[in-house]
């Protein structure tokens, strides 16, 4: 059966005695991880109530305690529902809301997002994810590492193959994101797929840097099946990785461009022994040829993998593996452009606006089907009967297919900004910068940036009689959106280029804001 209770099962009784967990408060062996992981599981069914199919949010950065409670979740039959801690308060309150969730564990580090009005009801449903409580007011539910050393252990729920294991949310565009189903059989079927890829041993060490929120944090999953050990970093800093990576002996980093271009201009790169370190996967957002040249002059003998994914393929449908970097580097540098080839078991189509698949090199909206395609998404019956439709996920992405069978992805998802490895759907900020009393049209959009890959932009027609600047529309933002959602640039313009339908014509703004950057003119 492909679900996780019977993944945890094998890689505990087949790896008991290896390492699963390195960490400061100690290590950990896959036995006495999974004694863990069930009496967590007995504590959410007893001490929280909650019963198989029930949702518990989760407010936290990386930790041990975190992924034991996603375990413990999966055990127990529960949907665990990291959030993005990133949100603005009252977007984590309808997240809350729209996934339906019965509880809420919360790291100490944002109980202060409890006085906010959105969040306030929360306390009585919360359990602080420490060993105990430090919060100047109770918590309501306790304290994590109290409340499941007194829950007996209980055997896993049996789930489906098909049941839902977890929900994650991507970008939205209406101000709230969609909680995506994925299935027990979707985390473990693409962990076999990257498994076999990353060729996975119980020797190997998986360094956690991004935020467990994202579905990147699933591709660990190949090394829980293998019985590889698991590293936490609460949060991402340069020298917090090459110590990591020299302390514990990582033979495995996950990471975005912005991280990796971050680590290569650190003053400590160099400093540390990083010689265990095998295979960098990366992806999420752009990198330029340059930086992914840069990369592998740096790690000479670490392998580069470039991964393309969404949330909805939990995460990956297709790799640019070493081979393909070495091709490119020898000559064929127009591989760097690639996603990468589909992974096993998925079939890619790019299709017309009619649906009808093209031939290789030509362009259209891409497709993917596979044992990794989500189930949908959470109480949203239109969007999924859109994108998940005959059997096939259609991605909203552009791109083409060779005669190799290599994916170039031409164009993101409709309005979407990649900035620092987080997804941005500009409408939803036009929605909050339409708020401002002197905003008569804006459009925001992705423009290059060195540190951020993108950063967001807003172009803004100012209303007749209003006078404001920058930090104006900045301030305007804090509070009400993300910190990563705010516009680092602001242009004000007298009009926005439209199309003959009335349409913004966002590429063109692109162009523009290209041009000037570089300080060529527009043609």
């Amino acid at each position: 059966m492909l679900t996780l209770p019977t993944l945890l099962r094998r890689t505990a009784r087949l790896h008991g005695k290896h390492i699963a967990i390195r960490d400061p408060e100690g290590d950990l062996s896959w036995q006495a991880y999974h004694a863990r992981i069930v009496r967590a599981a007995g504590m959410l069914r007893h001490s929280l109530g909650l019963q198989p199919g029930a949702r518990i949010g989760i407010l936290a950065r990386n930790s041990v305690r975190q992924a034991e409670l996603i375990y413990a979740a999966y055990w127990a039959g529960v949907v665990p529902v990291p959030v993005n801690f990133r949100l603005a308060p009252p977007e984590i309150a309808d997240l809350l809301a729209d996934a339906e969730c019965a509880a809420l564990a919360i790291e100490s580090t944002f109980l202060s997002l409890f006085d906010h009005h959105a969040l306030t009801q929360w306390r009585d449903r919360a359990m602080l994810l420490g060993a105990t409580s430090t919060a100047a007011q109770p918590i309501g539910l306790g304290a994590y590492d109290t409340l499941r050393d007194a829950a007996p252990p209980i055997d896993a729920h049996e789930p489906d193959e098909h049941d839902d294991a977890i929900l994650l949310y991507t970008g939205g565009t209406t101000g709230r994101g969609k909680g995506v189903r994925i299935t027990h059989r979707n985390v473990v079927a693409n962990a076999m797929q990257l498994a076999h890829i990353m060729n996975i041993a119980a020797q190997d060490s998986y360094l956690h840097v991004s935020p467990m929120f994202h579905s990147t944090d699933l591709k660990a999953t190949c090394l829980t099946l293998h019985g590889g050990s698991h590293v936490y970093l609460p949060e991402f800093t340069p020298a917090g990785v090459l110590e990591a990576i020299a302390h514990y002996g990582i033979t495995i980093g996950s990471l975005v461009p912005t991280m990796i271009i971050r680590l290569l201009q650190d003053p400590a790169f160099g400093k540390h022994d990083i010689s265990t370190l095998r295979v960098i996967s990366y992806g999420t957002s752009p990198m330029a040829a340059e930086w992914i040249r840069r990369t592998i002059n740096a790690f000479p003998n670490v392998a580069m993998q470039q991964v393309y994914g969404l949330t909805e393929t939990s995460p990956v449908l297709a790799i640019l593996d070493e081979h393909d970097h070495a091709r490119a580097l020898a000559g064929e540098e127009h591989i760097l452009r690639a996603g990468g080839r589909p992974v096993a078991g998925t079939d890619v189509r790019i299709v017309d606006e009619n649906g009808h698949e093209v031939p290789p090199e030509e362009s259209g909206e891409i497709l993917v089907r596979g044992p990794q395609v989500a189930n949908g998404y959470h109480n949203r019956p239109r969007e999924t009967a859109e994108v998940f439709r005959d059997g096939w996920l259609r991605t909203g992405d552009v791109g083409r297919l060779d005669a190799e069978g290599y994916l170039y992805v031409l164009d993101r998802k409709k309005d979407m900004v990649i900035t620092g490895g987080e997804n941005v759907y500009t409408s939803e900020v036009e929605a909050v910068l339409y708020q401002h009393p002197g905003v008569h049209e804006v459009a925001v959009i992705g423009v290059p940036d060195e540190r951020f890959g993108e950063a967001l932009c807003a172009v803004i027609v100012p209303a007749p009689g209003h006078t404001f600047s920058a930090e104006d529309i900045i301030q305007h933002c804090r509070g009400r959106i993300g910190g990563y959602k705010i516009p680092r640039q602001v242009r004000f313009v007298d009009a926005l280029p439209k199309s003959a339908m009335g349409k913004t014509l966002k590429q063109t703004l692109r162009q523009e804001a290209v041009a000037m950057q570089s300080g060529s003119r527009t043609p």
